[in-house]
């Protein structure tokens, strides 16, 4: 079996690094090298030091991933030749993807790898902070970071800013968690003769000069609440803060069916800035329902019940579950495909059956009727109690105009509010089949009738005649007037 022994090239020069390791890379015939751009391969190759570098692979690829699987494989091809030393900077086991990468797939080809050690680059880099890692840290890799792997609480130290290109992807994702101007640290080389510490602040990352293989950034930790508005953990801290022994009266008091209705009324102020595609507002109303999220979770929590992540754990595993065409094997083509696959899961994972109890007991009592009536509709469809298009239910809505005029003559109350029901169930029919939402229907035209009905209270306003003044036939022609606006 042959072997590839990985060493450490060190955070700094010469001086730095082990005698074992000076002394492997001094004696090995087959040395193999990330990158020689370090400063100990300088100082080695004026020792005579011969080695094969896999800088030109840095060139052939567009992203890292790519890079490293082709030294890897390169690596471990030459391995079943003959024994090999590969060095990387820094120690093998920190942010190092191609020695990883070397310990899972070496069994399998019958080759041995063994750490050699290395001198760390991240002692050197908390002296150069003055850095206390016990507080909490993270070490993240600037070629493959994302944003969601940030913890702004705790210091964040970014390994592998080689360039400026780099160095601009870091800086972007880290916007999206820090102000533009927070201040960091950009450090080369620490510990070494060659050591390059600067602190500057963020927008100003993609261009440092001294940017390269031993380039590090250092992000401390943000400890103002104000600077941490954007993090879910804040928004529980503020719930939790609210419903404590010191917090407000109001919030503390509130149990799960006090709060329904604030749910049900910042819901529907949601759908209306849908509506008027106002993205201020949406953002707005979307926290308000968040809101009203997270006070259900804080007192289901303060009741010993369930949290937060109860929450999250559940609704990730049924949109994992309910996707098998994206998390799974199930094939669906079109978004129809996807609804009959969706209900076919629901079915199972409740245990539905038919001769049960009624199929329309799965829909909630709570709904708004116009709602309810759209659901009730949808379930009774499933089983082939149906319309086969909206041509055939608008018929239906003819009988049951007719049969509400009928009632209407007679004057008989009861029956008029039977068949006027009758008549909305109806109509929601028709806009179901005609793949229209009701709710959305309704709404729409609600607001229609706002906008031209102000109109026409403005034109009253203009006139300086009082509402009562006008007739029906006057106000007509300005509701007219409001439509040929387009209000």
């Amino acid at each position: 079996m042959n072997n590839i022994r990985v060493a450490g090239l060190g955070a700094g020069d010469l001086n730095q690094l082990p005698l074992g390791i000076y002394k492997l890379l001094k004696e090995t015939d087959h040395l193999f090298l990330r990158t020689k751009e370090h400063p100990v391969i300088k100082q080695l190759e004026e020792e005579g030091v011969s080695y094969h570098s896999f800088d030109d692979i840095y060139e052939k690829h567009d992203q890292f991933e790519a890079v490293y699987e082709e030294i890897t494989e390169l690596l471990l091809e030459e391995a079943t030749k003959r024994d090999i030393v590969y060095a990387v900077p820094g120690h093998p086991l920190i942010a190092e993807k191609t020695v990883q990468l070397l310990l899972e797939r070496s069994a399998a080809r019958g080759i041995n790898v063994t750490v050699e050690g290395g001198h760390s680059f991240l002692d050197a880099l908390f002296t150069a902070v003055r850095l206390d890692p016990i507080d909490g840290f993270q070490l993240l890799d600037g070629t493959m970071m994302k944003r969601e792997d940030i913890q702004i609480s705790q210091h964040v130290i970014i390994a592998q800013v080689y360039d400026q290109m780099v160095a601009s992807d870091v800086k972007l994702t880290l916007m999206e968690k820090y102000p533009d101007d927070y201040e960091i640290t950009v450090v080369t080389a620490a510990g070494s003769s060659n050591e390059k510490i600067r602190t500057i602040p963020l927008y100003e990352l993609d261009r440092q000069p001294f940017l390269d293989n031993l380039t590090s950034v250092y992000v401390p930790p943000v400890i103002s609440r104000e600077l941490s508005l954007k993090e879910f953990s804040t928004l529980r801290e503020v719930i939790a803060d609210l419903r404590g022994p010191e917090g407000c009266p109001w919030d503390k008091k509130q149990t799960h069916l006090s709060l329904k209705k604030y749910l049900i009324e910042e819901s529907y102020e949601l759908l209306d800035a849908i509506d008027r595609d106002n993205i201020d507002d949406m953002i707005e109303e979307l926290g308000d329902v968040l809101l009203q999220v997270m006070l259900h979770t804080q007192i289901g929590e303060d009741e010993g019940m369930f949290s937060i992540e109860d929450v999250l754990e559940g609704i990730s595993r049924k949109m994992i579950r309910r996707h098998p065409h994206v998390f799974g094997e199930t094939k669906a083509e079109n978004a129809d495909e996807v609804v009959v696959n969706w209900e076919q899961i629901k079915a199972k994972e409740k245990g539905k059956q038919i001769n049960s109890g009624s199929l329309l007991d799965q829909i909630e009592k709570g709904l708004p009727a116009l709602l309810r009536a759209y659901e009730v509709q949808k379930s009774a469809a499933k089983v082939g109690f149906d319309w086969d298009n909206a041509g055939e239910a608008m018929e239906k809505v003819k009988e049951e105009t007719k049969e509400f005029e009928e009632v209407l003559a007679k004057q008989e109350k009861r029956r008029q509010l039977e068949e006027v029901g009758d008549l909305l169930f109806a109509v929601v029919n028709v806009a179901r089949l005609a793949k229209i939402h009701p709710e959305e229907a309704l709404q729409a035209t609600n607001e229609k009738f706002y906008r031209r009905f102000a109109f026409i209270e403005e034109e009253v306003r203009k006139s300086g005649r009082p509402f009562d003044d006008f007739s029906l036939e006057e106000l007509d022609l300005y509701w007219n007037e409001a439509k040929k606006q387009g209000k």
